[in-house]
């Protein structure tokens, strides 16, 4: 039984001591591959995206007057740097360099892409995706476009745009033929929505092609950007043009009292304070002569001039200042109406008096004129022919009228707008009543 003891004793010794050896030997062979990773270093990969490439030597391109456009974004790449990990751990993109030398192009329009890595020497590889720039390579083309305005908006009530100025009337475009061919004109364009004073601007230029379409051309260049717009805006008032005339038509002829002025009325345009000034515009007497006219006189007269003295203009460029002014005229119409002498009423008659007319008297007559209109408007039965025996005394300074035979003037209801040519005198006897 010792010996049985002793044997196992010696057993856990011995398993003891392999185990301390064991777990001994792991600490020893972890230490070792540190000590292997440290001065070992091994090599890692690292990618980079987004890596602009750089074109070299472009100006031989342009010594054959032709342009690039790079293709499907070839000009950004993706680059893997394989290299030990000491290496690798510090580089960033600011490392990568990618260059395309346009002296390399070939016949596809294709450079290769070189690579290298800043301020690391013991690179193992690089490469890129893509790995060639691919390019649209075509004559340059040059030509100079007209740049229009367009205004936008509508500007305050009674107010107008008098004027649109740019700084370019045309600008110069170069690029690729293709693109600078589609080209028909520049434009800019402004808002003047609600404004009652000027309006200015630095505007973009806007290219479009001959239907007015927008193009976005970004290989197109112009030679001005923007382009300065200035806007004049200003208030507007309504005016008359009032017709003034000299002379007197022919005989026999009348003025009809219509004059007309086409147009009527102008518009104009200027600083509201100078607008207050201006309420109609006179056309001079002599500018238009009637002497000895028989027929309508009418005359183009430029009133231009009648705003010389004033800070105002027209609100229409367009208008010349010319109006058409007439001065009617009519020939003189004659009428006659006739009137039995029981027509004629006697006013104011002494009661004690009766009237008697002679039995050779026959119809009186009333000779009028004036224009045909008025002639024709008058009335016999509004024309209330009488005499006021009253009113004819107190014109003959008479106190008492007597018998006897008697001329007193008719008097007539006509209106102003006709000339009586002669003066009617009724003939009557007025005779003393007698009592019964």
């Amino acid at each position: 039984m010792a010996g049985k003891a002793q044997e196992q004793g010696k057993m856990r010794k011995k398993i003891f001591h392999n185990g301390v050896l064991k777990i001994g030997s792991l600490v020893l062979a972890y230490l070792f591959w540190l000590l292997v990773i440290q001065f070992d270093d091994p090599a890692e990969n690292k990618t980079f995206r987004g890596i602009p490439v750089t074109l070299t030597n472009t100006e031989l391109l342009d010594q054959q007057d032709k342009v690039y456009a790079v293709l499907d974004g070839t000009d950004s790449i993706t680059v893997t740097v394989r290299a030990p990990r000491s290496v690798i751990k510090d580089l960033d993109m600011s490392d990568i360099v990618a260059v395309a030398d346009m002296s390399k192009l070939t016949e596809i329009n294709t450079i290769a892409i070189s690579l290298s890595v800043q301020n690391a020497d013991n690179v193992d590889n690089i490469r890129a995706n893509p790995d060639v720039l691919r390019l649209n390579v075509e004559d340059r083309l040059s030509k100079w476009i007209n740049v229009s305005s367009n205004i936008v908006g509508e500007v305050a009530e009674e107010h107008i745009v008098s004027s649109v100025r740019t700084d370019q009337n045309r600008i110069e475009v170069t690029g690729p033929a293709s693109a600078v061919s589609q080209i028909s004109k520049a434009m800019v364009e402004i808002d003047v929505t609600g404004a009652v004073t000027d309006v200015s601007a630095n505007v973009e230029a806007q290219l479009l092609d001959a239907d007015g379409n927008l193009l976005d051309l970004p290989t197109v260049s112009k030679s001005v950007n923007n382009v300065h717009i200035e806007v004049e805006v200003l208030a507007t008032k309504e005016v008359p043009v009032v017709l003034n005339y000299t002379g007197e038509p022919a005989d026999n002829y009348l003025l009809t009292g219509e004059v007309r002025c086409e147009p009527a009325t102008v518009l104009l345009a200027g600083e509201a304070a100078d607008l207050n000034n201006v309420n109609r515009l006179v056309i001079p007497a002599e500018d238009l002569d009637i002497t000895d006219a028989d027929d309508d006189v009418t005359k183009t007269i430029n009133i231009r001039k009648l705003l010389a003295e004033s800070n105002v203009r027209f609100a229409d460029s367009s208008f010349d200042g010319n109006v058409s002014a007439t001065v009617f005229i009519e020939p003189e119409m004659e009428r006659t109406l006739e009137f039995a002498p029981e027509e004629i009423q006697i006013l104011n008659l002494p009661e004690d008096m009766e009237v008697e007319y002679p039995e050779t008297e026959g119809l009186y007559q009333l000779n009028f004129s004036g224009l045909a209109a008025d002639v024709n408007a008058v009335l016999k039965e509004a024309l209330n022919p009488r005499v006021d025996l009253a009113a004819w005394m107190a014109e003959q300074e008479m106190e008492t009228l007597g018998p006897g035979e008697y001329q007193i003037p008719v008097t007539f209801d006509l209106p102003d707008s006709v000339v009586v040519e002669n003066d009617v005198m009724l003939q009557i006897n007025i005779v003393q009543v007698e009592e019964e």
